[in-house]
């Protein structure tokens, strides 16, 4: 993982699994999903702020590797860093991460992994064209390229 490394600790809710306790496989693009937003608030570009610029950033690939499963209850921690920025696109890397019930979450990865992956998204405006985010958000580029 790229410096710039955000974790976020959630704990499993009952809703998030199956029949058997187990965390369902779909359930593991929520938690990149709240990393990554997690990772660009801390930022300082949250969400919010892009969409008000009239800038989207949807999901144009996806990769998951599972390692181990999560249950209910479990404390989770995901870890987020970006490891590709450009003019039109992002990549963003995620790390799942099994947190033992008196183990802290580290800055650093710790715990044991659950799962691993990445997204790669494109930045469009409110008409889903591509967009250049130097051009459009030249400050939000530059935090980008520095983290």
């Amino acid at each position: 993982m790229e410096q710039g490394l955000h974790k976020e600790v959630i704990r499993v809710h009952y809703k998030d699994t199956d029949q058997m306790g187990v965390v369902h496989h779909g359930n593991y693009v929520n938690l990149f999903e709240i990393g990554r937003t997690e990772w660009m608030r801390q930022a300082g570009i949250p969400y919010s702020k892009m969409e008000e610029m009239g800038l989207l950033l949807p999901v144009m690939d996806l990769t998951i590797n599972y390692q181990k499963s999560a249950h209910y209850d479990d404390q989770v921690v995901i870890y987020t860093s970006v490891s590709n920025v450009s003019k039109v696109r992002i990549q963003f890397d995620y790390e799942a991460r099994l947190l033992q019930e008196e183990q802290e979450a580290t800055d650093l990865p710790s715990g044991e992994l659950l799962a691993k992956g990445s997204t790669v998204h494109m930045w469009v405006n409110r008409d889903w064209k591509p967009a250049r985010i130097d051009r459009l958000a030249p400050e939000v580029f530059a935090k980008l390229q520095a983290m």
